[in-house]
């Protein structure tokens, strides 16, 4: 943890020279709203894309972190002497149907300019938590992810992170963005495991959807299948706005893969991709990230989607300690069945929660570092640490099937190194 304890100090060098800046355009903030404020309200901001293809799936994350708040505090919203109010903020641009790279900036702004706002939860895009990050780390406002997977965002990882990642978001000096999900260099190798050992395939053509975590998965995805001898026969991207596949629908025919993979989320148009490639004929597997995991891509994808594979982070939900059994019995029971990253956004939310209360005061830096020192954490998820780099120590894979119309738990699946 040297290493991150340092990078912390330099924050906090900065921010007593009083140089911290809060948004896009550099403009400075006053050292006031750099944390450590009087009274005793603590903010607590989540920033999720509320509107489009992803709303089912980012209300139930929503559902989940006021849960754990309630849980947390047993229902009295404090911890200590501090009451804690939590926002949710939506970074979605309703006529765009997803996130949105404006509203995402002025999300981020939103929080740090805000006095009592201490944490910040978010991004569900990795493409937005790129645009969170360098605001928020301006802040040294602790930033906890409970869906962004791609690489760079905390690390450096070969054939996937661009140059100068990850440290050209983090314009503070020291890390200050954490995560609750393994992150695509992980995944994989883990996925590699899974095609080599299960499906047996010995071609795959590779699609992202142009998008950071998309392109992050499919990109990780490649280099790790070549490495246990994959042939990966195509390569190619889709923006999601296209009007049809039939180009790109050609191409896998005549390369005629084992296995079809796709790098990104549901609101990309994998579901019409899909039909697309069945009703050519192709019937090669088609397999994914958690980024299609809900009930949207199921219906986009309609009959078609019958038999698609996916991961997600972690472990099926009978495999969860006791207490993370109880919280999808609880949900499930107040709110609805729970979607990928439902269980994430609780342990997001309790993480944050347990380091307030053992930093005691009304303090960002003290919040962020009691973050960061985060070992031996007894979560939904099993017991786990955040590492240096502020990703988590879980490195287990569950695959999912669509059977019968609904994302159906197959098998585990991890890096064999």
């Amino acid at each position: 943890m040297k290493k991150q304890k340092s990078g912390i100090l330099l924050v906090l060098v900065i921010l007593v020279a009083g140089l911290l800046v809060g948004c896009g355009d550099n403009t400075p903030i006053p050292f006031s709203n750099a944390g450590g404020q009087g009274g005793n309200v603590i903010r607590i901001y989540s920033s999720l894309p509320l509107t489009g293809s992803d709303k089912k799936q980012n209300e139930t994350m929503v559902n989940a972190m006021k849960m754990a708040l309630d849980d947390a505090t047993n229902n009295t919203g404090k911890i200590g002497n501090f009451t804690i109010d939590y926002q949710s903020l939506d970074d979605s641009n309703p006529t765009l149907g997803q996130w949105d790279q404006q509203q995402e900036a002025a999300n981020a702004t939103k929080a740090v300019a805000d006095p009592d706002a201490m944490v910040y939860i978010g991004t569900f895009n990795s493409g937005a938590a790129k645009i969170a990050i360098p605001i928020t780390n301006r802040a040294a406002m602790a930033m906890v992810s409970p869906a962004n997977e791609y690489s760079g965002l905390t690390h450096a990882a070969e054939g996937i992170t661009a140059q100068g990642e990850p440290n050209i978001y983090y314009p503070g000096g020291g890390h200050s963005f954490f995560r609750v999900v393994t992150p695509d260099d992980v995944q994989g190798p883990a996925a590699a495991a899974f095609v080599v050992d299960t499906l047996k395939s010995k071609t795959a053509f590779v699609i992202d959807d142009s998008q950071l975590y998309g392109k992050g998965l499919a990109d990780g995805f490649a280099l790790a299948v070549k490495k246990v001898g994959v042939d990966v026969v195509g390569r190619a991207a889709i923006t999601g706005k296209e009007t049809d596949y039939k180009a790109l629908v050609a191409t896998i025919k005549e390369k005629n893969p084992e296995l079809i993979y796709f790098g990104g989320i549901t609101s990309q148009q994998p579901g019409k991709l899909l039909k697309e490639i069945r009703t050519a004929g192709l019937k090669a597997p088609f397999m994914s990230g958690s980024g299609i995991v809900d009930d949207t891509f199921i219906r986009d994808a309609g009959t078609d989607g019958e038999g698609v594979y996916a991961m997600n982070s972690g472990v099926d939900d009978s495999k969860l300690p006791a207490k993370g059994q109880d919280f999808i019995k609880r949900f499930k029971a107040k709110y609805s069945d729970p979607e990928a990253f439902t269980i994430y956004a609780y342990e997001s939310m309790n993480v944050v929660l347990n380091s307030i209360k053992t930093a005691n005061k009304k303090d960002r830096l003290a919040i962020l570092l009691a973050i960061s020192s985060t070992k031996d954490f007894d979560g939904v998820l099993g017991k786990w640490s955040f590492d240096s780099n502020g990703d988590i120590s879980i490195t287990d894979f569950k695959v999912m099937q669509v059977k019968s119309g609904k994302w159906t738990y197959l098998t585990q699946t991890r890096p064999k190194v």
